[in-house]
């Protein structure tokens, strides 16, 4: 498996297989991080409370996104860029569709 770290593995329970598989194969394009994959209603609405969600409907809830930082807990652009063009190859070589 990719270079996920142990937290980022587990941040993926629950995660729909099919994008498990993206972020895996991503993972071995770039290094970063899976902050948070499935979530609960509960867990939902609090982000939304606080300001860091907008939807209490959010795919999170069916498993169907994953939240990505770099290697420093981060969301510095060129980080990002990096890891949004890893899972965009990711996602092309299954022919997952993905949104970014």
């Amino acid at each position: 498996m990719g270079k996920l770290n142990a937290r980022s593995l587990r941040s993926l329970d629950g995660v729909h297989e099919h994008l498990v598989r993206v972020v895996i194969k991503a993972s071995e394009r770039c290094d970063f991080l899976v902050t948070e994959g499935l979530r609960t209603p509960e867990r939902q609405r609090e982000l939304v409370k606080i300001g860091r969600s907008k939807t209490t409907n959010s795919r999170h809830l069916y498993g169907l996104a994953v939240d990505l930082c770099d290697m420093d807990g981060k969301y510095d652009i060129p980080d990002m860029e990096e890891i949004a063009r890893a899972m965009k190859m990711a996602a092309l070589e299954p022919d997952i569709p993905t949104e970014w």
